[in-house]
């Protein structure tokens, strides 16, 4: 199998539940400032022109939630549960894709990723996305007041999709400082070295 990712959100998401779960990958870097993402043979893997995508056999899938769950299924794994935890896994996928990552991802764009391109954040896209981070944040906070993982007592996918933009909270400035059960939270997935170092170091 192949993993072709980039040093972004959605792909660390990828490749750290490949390390974490001991996937059998390749893993394969898109340079995006070269544009590979745009070339006619990636195009083939992913119409969107987006990484992460996983090539297995003549077979691919691209998006990273789908991708997290179709690893722990390839590795017989109990990360993308099957039983009833999967529903409330999927609740909090949802959620989060339209509610709390979201916010997260365009502060991280803002204060990131603009200014690599010389370009200043958008004032008032940053004040909205605050506003509405926090609102959500206290959502997560309160859900993870009494519970070690988002679902049940494990590690999910369901965590790795919600902490996607938390690896960037000081260098994006995050309002998430006054939500201790979520910096509590975070600092479990953070003993874990796949979430801590997703990346092939060689590609750094």
């Amino acid at each position: 199998m192949k993993l072709f990712y980039c040093e972004t959100l959605n792909p660390r998401k990828a490749c750290a539940a490949a390390r974490f779960l001991n996937a059998d990958v390749e893993f394969v870097r898109i340079d995006l400032g070269r544009g590979e993402q745009k070339a006619a043979e990636f195009l083939a893997l992913n119409p969107n022109g987006k990484v992460p995508v996983l090539q297995d056999g003549e077979k691919t899938l691209w998006e990273a939630n789908a991708i997290m769950c179709r690893l722990s299924d390839i590795v017989g794994a109990d990360f993308w549960p099957h039983d009833e935890r999967q529903i409330d896994v999927m609740r909090w996928l949802s959620w989060d894709a339209n509610h709390f990552t979201r916010y997260g991802a365009e502060l991280w764009f803002e204060k990131e990723i603009k200014p690599l391109f010389g370009q200043a954040p958008d004032r008032k896209v940053v004040e909205d996305a605050e506003n509405n981070l926090r609102l959500y944040a206290r959502v997560l906070n309160d859900h993870l007041a009494e519970r070690r993982y988002v679902v049940a007592e494990s590690v999910s996918v369901a965590d790795f999709a919600l902490a996607a933009a938390l690896p960037y909270a000081a260098s994006s400035q995050l309002p998430l400082d006054e939500f201790g059960h979520i910096m509590q939270w975070h600092d479990r997935l953070n003993e874990l070295e796949a979430w801590r170092e997703p990346f092939p170091v060689s590609d750094r």
